[in-house]
């Protein structure tokens, strides 16, 4: 499972053997959130949340928002075209 960005102590993970659609695992502090990458609409949707409140939910929705191409890029390598 590749770390392709870290959100201060929080990776965020593309598992090489996952499935479509795109989307990144976020995982520190003893918790786990997935956030699907939307193409070409520009942002991320929720999908799973383990743990996290809704602060820090909103603090990692948005660096993946900034960071959406350079996330879409890493899935790429790892998967082919989303």
């Amino acid at each position: 499972m590749p770390t392709v960005l870290w959100i201060g102590n929080l990776r965020v993970v593309v598992y090489s053997n996952d499935h479509r659609p795109a989307h990144v695992h976020v995982i520190g502090q003893g918790n786990e959130t997935v956030f699907e990458l939307n193409r070409p609409q520009g942002a991320v949707t929720l999908r799973e949340n383990y743990g996290f409140g809704r602060r820090e939910l909103a603090r990692i929705e948005s660096a993946l928002i900034q960071h959406l191409a350079e996330l879409l890029n890493a899935w790429e390598r790892i998967h082919g075209r989303a």
